[in-house]
């Protein structure tokens, strides 16, 4: 090794070649410091359509032009990671609704000989089972149809049921009573409903997931009229997301006085009446962290979510893309040594616009043609594969809505379809360079 070290040195000292000029390099952000994330209070108090849910069940907030209505102390916001969140709007539905009960595989936690076991296999129910006892957080056997339909049993009786499937590849099992029986209300003209039942499953790939604990399944539910399916990306998001409906008789009477048919998507299922499905990628547990209020509050459902304003394209996606769809537009911008020579000039300064769906079904698809009949371009971005995925829905709604204004076809970049392999996980999701790729084939149309 020294011998190999003394030749280099050697060479280098008699070299005529230029040495290479030293550049500095601007790091693309990650998860972490990704400026998605609402790291300060004015930030999270400006979360669009945030509405603080007070004991009187009145809305107050953001969604009416008011972000200051409540004065937060620094007290009042903690930083939370994507895994705490989830306990947080837990504990504050069990205290605040003696009919909530939460219940799924390993959910009781317990300390034996100072190890801490379970609590969820992220440990999101960590600790509710002691502070609301077993009787209300407890575990169920392993039969995810049997977890499923025990949850819309409750909600039909009048429970706020919170039921956790231990990965989404594991929810096929549950597929008929999701997709049949949450129709409850329907098919029995309106006595019953399982509205108040929220199936919380960890999804998409961690890094070291395989075949069986990366999938995203949420593009199986996309004709399950009477579900609401949610991909949230970030903890305040997921927080105001989750349990949306739950909460006292006030406030179901008050939310059944909502229209049943959603004009925007022309879905059925937007409704308090149904129960929704609540997908949390599970890389975002202990990645993400945010300024989160302490109190309770709300986003608004089948709402996507503008997150950069643009003109020239339109890039739309959901759950952990938008992470890697910010580092694409950062390499954008300031390319390194390895793709300067392939970002065409005129692209650097290209003006994107960014949009989280956040709600998959039923999904915003208004905001998402207003923008594209803006930009004329537009680029959808997934996990799931590409066949009969939600990119491909969008696809058929942005061309027959935007067709005259289109300048480019409509480009998804997706997983590939085919099994997750462990081994070639990198390869498979889409990353900084395909989403380069896109933007510059659709803008190159």
């Amino acid at each position: 090794m020294l011998r190999q070290l003394a030749n280099i040195a050697h060479a280098r000292r008699f070299s005529t070649a230029p040495l290479p000029r030293a550049t500095t390099v601007v790091p693309p952000p990650t998860v972490a410091t990704s400026a998605l994330l609402r790291t300060s209070r004015d930030d999270s108090l400006w979360t669009p359509g945030l509405s603080w849910r007070d004991d009187d069940e009145v809305l107050v907030g953001a969604a009416h032009g008011r972000p200051h209505d409540r004065e937060l102390k620094e007290e009042d916001l903690r930083p939370v990671e994507e895994g705490g969140r989830e306990t947080e709007k837990m504990n504050i539905t069990l205290m605040k609704d003696r009919s909530a009960l939460v219940f799924g595989e390993d959910e009781l936690s317990s300390t034996l000989r100072g190890q801490v076991f379970f609590g969820g296999v992220f440990r999101c129910t960590m600790g509710l089972a002691d502070a609301f006892g077993q009787e209300r957080v407890f575990n169920t056997p392993l039969t995810e149809q049997g977890i499923a339909g025990f949850g819309i049993g409750l909600a039909a009786m009048g429970h706020t049921a919170v039921a956790e499937m231990q990965f989404a590849d594991y929810i096929f099992p549950a597929f008929d009573q999701l997709v049949n029986d949450a129709k409850y209300r329907y098919r029995s003209g309106g006595q019953f409903n399982a509205g108040s039942l929220t199936v919380r499953s960890p999804c998409s790939a961690v890094g070291h997931g395989g075949l069986y604990h990366s999938q995203s399944p949420e593009a199986y539910f996309l004709q399950a009229s009477g579900l609401k399916v949610i991909v949230p990306r970030s903890p305040i998001q997921a927080k105001g997301l989750l349990l949306r409906y739950s909460g006292s008789e006030p406030r179901r009477k008050f939310l059944e006085s909502f229209t049943e048919h959603d004009e925007a998507s022309g879905q059925l299922g937007s409704q308090p009446h149904s129960p929704q499905l609540f997908l949390e990628p599970k890389i975002l547990y202990r990645s993400s962290v945010e300024q989160v209020p302490t109190c309770d509050y709300e986003l608004p459902l089948s709402s996507a979510e503008i997150l950069q304003e643009g003109k020239d394209l339109t890039i739309v996606s959901y759950g952990p893309p938008l992470y890697t769809i910010e580092g694409a537009l950062h390499h954008l911008k300031h390319p390194g040594a390895d793709l300067d020579r392939l970002i065409p000039q005129e692209l650097r300064g290209l003006s994107v616009e960014v949009i989280d769906l956040r709600t998959i079904i039923p999904y915003d698809i208004e905001t998402v043609v207003k923008s594209v009949n803006k930009t004329g371009r537009c680029l959808i971005v997934h996990e799931a594969p590409q066949a009969g995925g939600m990119g491909s829905e969008l696809a058929a709604e942005i061309q027959q809505r935007c067709f005259l204004r289109l300048e480019a076809p409509v480009k998804r970049l997706t997983g590939w379809d085919t099994p997750f392999g462990l081994a070639y996980e990198k390869f498979y999701l889409p990353d900084h360079v395909r989403i380069l790729d896109g933007i510059i084939e659709t803008m190159r149309y």
